[in-house]
């Protein structure tokens, strides 16, 4: 009995992991295009480009985002910001953010 309980709970574990692989290469392909954005001043062309692609909509599906047109036209204002994916997702700048609005 248990051990049927544990395979789902291990099929499923594995769908979350996937799932957070995927949003690790979306992050990554944030990071870069931002990288692009300071360094050539093509950034956000080259998301928009990615985002819209076979692969990248893929990925995004895959992440469980939703590839429509507003995610990327998100994605573009996020590189358009300048700001790493991993100083966004800090909490010292949710709090920056917080006390500026």
């Amino acid at each position: 009995m248990f051990s049927s309980l544990d395979t789902t709970v291990n099929k499923s574990d594995q769908g979350g992991r996937a799932q957070r692989l995927f949003a690790a290469v979306v992050l990554a392909a944030l990071d870069d295009a931002i990288a692009d954005d300071k360094k050539y001043g093509n950034g956000a062309e080259q998301i928009a480009r990615w985002a819209r692609s076979r692969d990248g909509r893929e990925v995004l599906m895959c992440a469980g985002i939703d590839p429509n047109e507003r995610c990327v036209k998100g994605m573009i204002e996020f590189v358009k910001k300048g700001i790493r994916t991993s100083v966004a997702l800090s909490r010292e700048e949710s709090d920056r953010q917080a006390e500026a609005a």
